[in-house]
Formats: structure tokens, C-alpha cells, sequence
């Protein structure tokens, strides 16, 4: 497995989720979970009524409610102009969403293992765990017929597609599994934390959700090697983890948002309140559903962001070289202008808002 760092949760500052100025907020049933994003929508699932639900992201509307035949109770998926989704009906099964005109397909051959998993889509397939004994399907997207199946672990439930490859956490061990998402041959598996359920990729890694402990592991995409388990006490059934802005964002009831810096591998900020227990990330925004109220809430990616790594530079600081040199992109930026390395806090160089001169780039170093 190579070499494990343990970053223990940090002190952090607990906010208010009221702190977030939501851009909108929609109600949707009874229940709100499992989003899933589209180049030109959002989709999130509900109960009261069973339904997947349509979101316009240029305009904050719904635009469709598409009633299931159950409730969906697993993670969302698109791919091939069709949103895919669990039903816990019986047995269970996928619906298959026509993403254009809402009609439903429902392929009653399979199903998902159990609740609270997922579907995911790679280039030419759709992926889904079957049952707990550890079946992974490989399903053609066009006939829904079953192309290839894999034995993973017993007591794997959700898989993801990232860097060519298909990841499989075992909620019912502490493992995730790797498979060459071309051939289907299974590459090997790393040891997580207890229960890995909800997991997410960026920054070169693969992130589990650890509901045991509620750690979260990073695993290198590249190698399937484990890099560091980061402590967020997040633990317990639900929740969701995705990945953008370089941050890992959590979620679970009660404590709606919170997010690790990939940089540093450390819980940076941290809000509470009523909602949470699902997200996803896209069209500049944070897409967070409050289960229990049956709601989602779009906030700004950039201002949540902006306050979040905020909270790492409270304290005093010295500058400790600066350096006149123009930024290396034209015009203005929209990346992250600040980034902590090695303890310090590097300002990267920015135009100014009338985009003729420039910032130059500052070193700071905490002051004793």
C-alpha cells in the first residue's frame, strides 16, 4: 500500500450554514435526494412523489418533475442522454431517463444491491452493483442488457469512473477496488477507512467517504495507492463527498457543508445547521439538498470557496518575498488568487480590475 499519513482533524471554526447566502432555494417533495449534474441541467431525486426533477441551471427553474414507479434511493448518474436511476422497488431496478422528453425506461432485469448506493457511466457503459454478494454489471447503454460481470468484494455497493477506471467501495469492509473500465479486469484494492461508502475524484485522487469514523481516505488515481486519511468526525449513515475549486465538499445532515484542501489534506472550514445529506457540484455552483425539508439550495461555488480557505488565514502574518512579475494568463482570472504551501500563503500574481496592470506575486510566513 505504500506509506499512510494520518492528518487529524484541525481545530476549525464551526459557521453557521446561514452564513451562505443561497442563490436559490426549490422545494421538491417530501424528501430531496441524490443530484446529479448535465452540461444543461440538474437533476435531483425525490419521494413524495417519487420522482426525478429537472433543474435549469440558467434560470434556478424546474422545469420537469418525471414520475418514477419507486422510490430512488441510490446516486444518480448521466451519460448518453439519459439520467439514470436506482429504484428500491421489488425487486429493485434502473430507470432509464430520457433527458430530452422525459420518458422513462425501466430495465427490470437489474437493480441496485441496496439503498444508499449508485450508478455511475464510463465512455461506452453504465455501472452498477446488483447485489451484496459483490456482482458488478456492466450494462449497454443502448439495449440495457448486461454486457459483463465482475466479482468484487462482498458488500460493495457504489461505483465511480474516474482516470479510466471503475472504483468500488466495500460500505460493508474498509476497502476500495480498481477496474480497467476497458477490459473489466480487476487491478487490486487499497485499504480505506471502516465503511467507505460515497466517494468522489479530483486533484489526481480518488476520495472515499468513511461512514464508520467518518474519515475520509485519498487514494492516488494513478497508482491506487493510499495517501492519507484525513479525520472529519462526519461519521454515520447518508452524507455525500464531491470534488472542485481544489476542495473535497462533504456533506451530512446537520452539518450541511464542510470541505478538506486537497493541498494540505486538512478539514478547512466547516458549517452547521439544519439540511445536508447530498451534493454535487457544477455550473459554478454547490447544489446541497435538505433531506428531511425536501429542498435543494444552489450556493456560489466562488464565495463559498473564498470563505472557506478564509478561515485558514486567520492569525498574523509577514511578508517574506515579493516578486514584480505579471501573471501568466491574459486578462482576468478566475482562479483561486491565494494558496496555503507548506505553511505559507503564496498571493499568486492578478490583474487589476481593469485588467492594464498587475499584482505581483507575495510570499507571507506566520508571524511568532
Amino acid at each position: 500500500m505504500g506509506s499512510l499519513s494520518v492528518a487529524h482533524a484541525a481545530p476549525v471554526r464551526l459557521m453557521p450554514i446561514s452564513e451562505l447566502k443561497p442563490v436559490t432555494t426549490i422545494h421538491l417533495g417530501e424528501t430531496a435526494d441524490w443530484v446529479a449534474i448535465a452540461d444543461d441541467a440538474v437533476w435531483v431525486g425525490s419521494t413524495g412523489p417519487n420522482a426525478v426533477h429537472r433543474i435549469d441551471p440558467r434560470t434556478n427553474q424546474r422545469i420537469a418533475t418525471i414520475g418514477l414507479p419507486g422510490e430512488p434511493c441510490a446516486g444518480l448518474a448521466t451519460g448518453f442522454g439519459r439520467v439514470w436511476v436506482p429504484l428500491c422497488t421489488k425487486p429493485t431496478s434502473l430507470a432509464k431517463v430520457d433527458a430530452r422528453n422525459g420518458a422513462v425506461t425501466v430495465l427490470a432485469n437489474v437493480g441496485p444491491a441496496a439503498a444508499e448506493g449508485g450508478v455511475t457511466t464510463s465512455a461506452d457503459s453504465v455501472w452498477l452493483l446488483s447485489d451484496a454478494k459483490g456482482t458488478l454489471l456492466r450494462i449497454d447503454p443502448a439495449s440495457g442488457k448486461v454486457r459483463q460481470t465482475i466479482t468484487v468484494p462482498a458488500g460493495s455497493y457504489n461505483p465511480a469512473f474516474a482516470a479510466g477506471k471503475i472504483w468500488v467501495t466495500r460500505a460493508d469492509g474498509a476497502e476500495i477496488t480498481r477496474i480497467d473500465a476497458t477490459s473489466g479486469n480487476v487491478l487490486g484494492s487499497a485499504q480505506t477507512g471502516g465503511r467507505p461508502r460515497f466517494l468522489t475524484a479530483g486533484a489526481d485522487a480518488v476520495w472515499t467517504l468513511n461512514q464508520k469514523d467518518g474519515s475520509v481516505t485519498r487514494i492516488d488515481a494513478s497508482t491506487g495507492k493510499v495517501r492519507a486519511t484525513i479525520e472529519t468526525a462526519l461519521s454515520g449513515q447518508g452524507g455525500d463527498i464531491a470534488f472542485a475549486d481544489g476542495l473535497v465538499w462533504l456533506t451530512v445532515r446537520r452539518v450541511p457543508l464542510s470541505a478538506i484542501d486537497s493541498a494540505t489534506n486538512t478539514l478547512a472550514c466547516q458549517w452547521v445547521g439544519a439540511g445536508g445529506d447530498s451534493l454535487r457540484i457544477g455550473h459554478g455552483a454547490i447544489w446541497l439538498t435538505d433531506y428531511d425539508g425536501g429542498t435543494l439550495t444552489r450556493y456560489d461555488l466562488k464565495d463559498a470557496s473564498t470563505r472557506c480557505r478564509s478561515y485558514a488565514l486567520e492569525g498574523t502574518w509577514k511578508l517574506t518575498r515579493y516578486e514584480d512579475k505579471a501573471p501568466d494568463f491574459i486578462g482576468r482570472s478566475e482562479e483561486r488568487p491565494f494558496v496555503l504551501e507548506d505553511g505559507r500563503l503564496v498571493l499568486r500574481p492578478v490583474w487589476t480590475t481593469d485588467g492594464q496592470r498587475w499584482q505581483g506575486l507575495r510570499v507571507f510566513e506566520r508571524a511568532n
